[in-house]
């Protein structure tokens, strides 16, 4: 792809080898120069990456959420609302440690099932929407779990894991 014209640049040997030179163009390789070349000639666009990012794609699902007149907040609706759930499982945290971060595991899950179901969800795409959808979920599900076997007493117990220490521990 041509970083300039966004189209496949053609592919011409001697102007890859002129390139690879550090020459330029396949008519100053061969020694004709700018002269040498017809007056209507166009240039062939570099092929090489720049060097600055102009700029970069959004992702799938990435555009609003509600429609452009709509107000900020409501244009970012998905986001806000696992935001919300967050912020209300750090205040639950305060009286509770276990109910808190199983109510921020499940509302990252939330985001995940959100991701997944709605088509355009703003700022909460961030990657593809396969990408968001697993990532979400590995996270939201690893968050859960450890709240459910947080020690002391846990409402969740894997056999295996106390032998697992014990054996790396010794």
């Amino acid at each position: 792809m041509s970083a300039d014209t966004g189209k496949a640049a053609d592919t011409d040997p001697a102007g890859d080898a002129a390139e690879a030179a550090g020459t330029g163009e396949a008519g100053e390789a061969a020694g004709t120069g700018d002269a040498g070349e017809p007056a209507g000639a166009a240039r062939r666009p570099s092929r090489r990456f720049p060097l600055i990012t102009r700029d970069t794609a959004r992702p799938e699902g990435g555009g609003r959420a509600a429609p452009g007149d709509a107000p900020a907040p409501a244009r970012q609706w998905p986001l806000l609302c696992v935001l919300a759930g967050t912020a209300a499982g750090l205040l639950v945290t305060l009286g509770d440690f276990r109910a808190g971060t199983l109510v921020m595991g499940l509302s990252v899950l939330s985001g995940a099932v959100l991701r997944w179901a709605v088509p355009s969800v703003g700022m909460l795409a961030v990657r593809s929407r396969f990408t968001d959808v697993v990532t979400y979920g590995v996270l939201g599900t690893a968050i859960a779990l450890l709240a459910m076997m947080a020690q002391p007493e846990p409402w969740l117990e894997f056999p295996f894991l106390e032998d697992v220490v014990h054996f790396t521990i010794r």
